[in-house]
């Protein structure tokens, strides 16, 4: 392995969500951090972000979604994940998400769930704490 590799984030906007302000927000605190990040666009499906994730080799995945159907559309990326192999890959969330559904959510796979208002130091410190670092062979 490259001991010179960032770690290497991919953000997505999962399903029909058109509003991104957020995850540029979060994408930049992760640039801004050091880590080379790929953001998918508006509009993903699954499949694309899975896709994505693989041909980057990516170490974590942060999905958003403020349409109401996270429950649904992260599980598919988490199944997805584990169909091709690289359920290796950290996968996160964020946006508009009940309280009710956070434990739902860890259960299914997704380690960490940032709701609106979570300080970016936050994010940044759970990443470097919790994604294995590309550093280790």
């Amino acid at each position: 392995m490259n001991s010179n590799r960032k770690i290497r984030v991919l953000l997505a906007k999962v399903g029909l969500d058109g509003h991104d302000r957020g995850v540029k927000v979060v994408g930049r605190a992760c640039r801004d951090a050091g880590y080379e990040v790929v953001y998918t666009g508006l509009h993903q499906a699954p499949e694309q972000i899975v896709s994505t994730a693989i041909q980057e080799d990516v170490d974590l995945i942060g999905l958003s979604c403020l349409s109401g159907a996270h429950m649904h559309l992260f599980s598919e990326v988490l199944k997805l994940l584990r169909e091709k192999g690289a359920d290796n890959v950290t996968v996160i969330g964020g946006g508009i998400i009940p309280g009710e559904d956070v434990p739902k959510l860890k259960e299914a796979g997704i380690r960490e769930v940032f709701l609106p208002g979570t300080p970016l130091s936050a994010i940044i410190e759970w990443t470097e704490s919790e994604v294995p670092s590309p550093y280790q062979d």
